[in-house]
């Protein structure tokens, strides 16, 4: 019989679902992708349709569903941490609210989907981080680290993975994290939405370190290698902080006290300038977390002897330190899927089912690609156009000032596009399934040209309107990454920044951040070959073996259906789009 097995990710922030054939990853996407709201935290209910949908069959023959939260974990800790701490049992009443949830989730799907409920799993948080990296891996062997916020009651956790085990090594509790860490003081910097950490990471690059000792003081180092936070600075046990993850966009309330400000200056309201203070406060932040980050790294390493580590957690997806790993560090090969943060958490639930509890061994399963969402074929896209451009009914032609045309040579395809990106359009590239994790990666991005020093601008005109300060990436072909990088090392899934070689810079100032590197994307044809293949002849033009790729959106999650493709592309001002065979231009 065929085992299939649904991993979801509930009631957090991007809450999610993954779909496994026979250990294998059949499908995977976020909430947010059908609900059209960032991060969407609660029950993942069209994500689960999705999923079980890819994985063939109805709700009664799946054989488990793995939930990535174990509300029986550490309780009697968290009993005698909240008795000690009485003012934040309000918090803890919120928890436990959240956990009841969790729960009674065997009677949430029995009402959604109306059938037998397969046998629901709980698994530790942290535990479902591991497996999601390691059992993604090209690794038969390997250190395993997971590094995020909170999740059941753990910030960290270090282990070693062999075969189709992890071993669990050593862990960081509550009250102590170094994603909680990053969270203040990006709240203290004026940004106070949730998962805008990134947003302090490109900030960084226009700061010094100058308030590094102030912030060691907040995240003191111990021994063995792990951290422990001063107390005195944070609410989250003194008085508990306020979170939401109903339904609906996720809430975190302010995590800092008063002592941090008096540390490290006063608050930034989101309104207000950014001054050089707040740009140091960055830069220094991101040292010393990295500090810290690559202690635990060096810790893991000497305990195990190993080489090869599998990454995970929220904090892996801090692409300024995943890329230092090499130069701090003595590993030679590293691994971070796509989905790394909370999300990626429903995949490794149900990988931590298959084989830590059913025992099935590893199958040659890696993920080497990010392709495993909702993909939609050209009766979607013409149905699409036809809404959207009512006139057309769907058809090739010339409307007002829209051009439909197929294109089914894809030699002709990729060379149109190249040459319109070359000519400085910024176009809209739609194609195969959607991005699994939180990165646009060729599927559903839009591209511009890399070598035009005014293209940030231009596109924050036209489109993205975000911050000045925030970098956009390259997508390079893998064969020609050690030509324009420091080092060559392969990253399909855009989650290590590297120094762009300091003779190149000048060639490609619209992806060279202000620190002088890039956040890459490395492209092999053997995992987009289409994407590959646009980039290619844009070399052949240009010379420029890369193009400008930012997540197809406007300050919303990333277009899901061709017909919000189409209505991106009409609402803004870019200037083509490419919808699988479909090419979409307005008349110049």
């Amino acid at each position: 019989m065929t085992n299939r097995i649904l991993g979801l990710s509930a009631f957090h922030a991007d809450a999610a679902a993954a779909a496994l054939v026979d250990g294998r990853f059949v499908a995977g996407v976020e909430e947010e992708r059908f609900r059209r709201i960032k991060h969407w935290a609660g029950f993942p209910e069209l994500a689960l349709r999705f999923c079980l949908a890819e994985a063939g069959g109805t709700m009664a023959e799946i054989g488990a569903l793995a939930v990535s939260r174990q509300p029986r974990a550490y309780l009697l800790r968290k009993a005698l941490l909240a008795l000690s701490h009485p003012r934040s049992l309000r918090r803890a009443a919120s928890r436990a609210r959240n956990l009841v949830q969790i729960a009674s989730l065997e009677e949430r799907i029995a009402a959604a989907f109306g059938a037998r409920t397969p046998r629901v799993y709980p698994v530790e948080h942290h535990l479902a981080h591991l497996a999601s990296a390691f059992f993604c891996s090209p690794f038969e062997e390997a250190m395993c680290l997971s590094v995020d916020g909170f999740g059941d009651f753990v910030s960290t956790m270090l282990a070693v993975g062999r075969g189709s085990s992890i071993q669990v090594l050593d862990r960081v509790c509550f009250p102590h994290s170094l994603g909680q860490l990053y969270t203040a003081v990006t709240q203290l910097l004026g940004f106070p939405g949730f998962g805008d950490e990134y947003k302090v990471m490109g900030l960084a690059a226009y700061g010094e370190p100058s308030y590094a000792a102030q912030i060691r003081k907040v995240v003191p180092a111990r021994s063995d290698g792990t951290f422990h936070l001063d107390l005195r600075y944070f609410r989250h046990l003194s008085e508990g902080v306020d979170m939401t993850w109903n339904d609906g966009a996720p809430v975190l309330g302010p995590l800092f006290t008063p002592a941090l400000e008096e540390l490290l200056g006063p608050a930034r309201a989101p309104a207000d300038e950014l001054e050089q203070r707040h740009k140091d406060l960055a830069a220094s932040l991101q040292l010393v977390y990295e500090e810290r980050f690559f202690a635990l790294v060096r810790a893991l390493q000497q305990r195990t002897g190993l080489a090869s580590l599998a990454l995970a957690g929220g904090c892996a997806m801090n692409s300024l330190a995943n890329g230092k790993l090499f130069d701090q560090t003595d590993i030679r090969d590293i691994y971070i899927q796509a989905a790394a943060g909370d999300a990626g958490t429903s995949l490794g639930a149900a990988l931590w089912v298959h084989h830590a509890e059913l025992g099935a061994p590893r199958n040659g399963f890696v993920m080497e690609h990010c392709s495993w969402g909702p993909g939609y074929g050209e009766d979607e896209i013409r149905r699409a156009l036809a809404a959207g451009l009512p006139a057309s009914g769907g058809r090739d032609g010339l409307w007002d000032e829209i051009r439909i045309e197929t294109i089914r040579d894809e030699d002709r395809l990729t060379a149109e596009t190249a040459a319109a990106i070359a000519g400085g359009e910024v176009v809209g590239w739609y194609q195969g399934r959607s991005e699994w994790g939180p990165r646009a990666l060729g599927n559903r991005s839009i591209l511009a040209d890399p070598r035009r020093g005014d293209m940030k601008e231009l596109l924050n005109h036209k489109i993205k309107r975000r911050e000045s300060f925030r970098p956009f990436a390259p997508s390079i072909l893998e064969e020609r990454t050690g030509d324009w990088f420091t080092l060559s090392y392969p990253d399909p899934f855009m989650v290590k920044v590297y120094p762009i070689q300091p003779e190149k810079r000048p060639q490609i100032p619209a992806v060279t951040h202000a620190d002088g590197t890039g956040r890459l994307q490395t492209v092999s044809r053997r995992a987009n070959p289409r994407y590959w293949a646009l980039i290619r002849a844009f070399e052949e033009r240009t010379g420029v073996p890369m193009v400008l790729n930012t997540s197809f959106n406007e300050n919303e999650p990333i277009v899901n259906t061709p017909a919000e493709a189409l209505d991106c592309f009409l609402r803004t001002r870019m200037d083509r789009l490419v919808l699988g065979d479909v090419m979409v231009t307005r008349r110049s």
